[in-house]
């Protein structure tokens, strides 16, 4: 299974494409690292329920990462924005400056 940053990072993909309740009980789980028994309470159902929706959900975002690869794509931008920005330290100014800014504002789109 995913790690649980990885599922941060697809529900921010494909959130919108759970049902209103998975992405609620995804959103407390991951982003508000609430417990089972805190997702269920105030929804009066119980722990297993909200484990079961947890679970659905999470296959969900993995099959619709497997079909579209827009997380993997975000990673790899990431990383080539960091990499750009590594080698930009060994360019004289004023370029390694521009590059720099430039990788940074790349990570900041994603």
């Amino acid at each position: 299974m995913i790690k649980k940053l990885d599922f941060v990072l697809l529900l921010d993909c494909y959130g919108s494409l759970l049902t209103e309740r998975q992405r609620a009980l995804l959103e407390g789980y991951y982003d508000e690292d609430l417990s089972l028994a805190e997702l269920a309470e105030p929804l009066g159902i119980s722990r297993q329920a909200v484990h079961d929706s947890i679970r659905r959900g999470e296959r969900q975002l993995e099959q619709l990462e497997e079909q579209m690869g827009i997380a993997a794509r975000l990673k790899a931008a990431r990383a080539l924005f960091s990499e750009i920005e590594q080698y930009s330290e060994a360019l004289p100014e004023p370029a390694r400056t521009k590059i720099a800014e430039a990788a940074q504002k790349g990570k900041a789109l994603f």
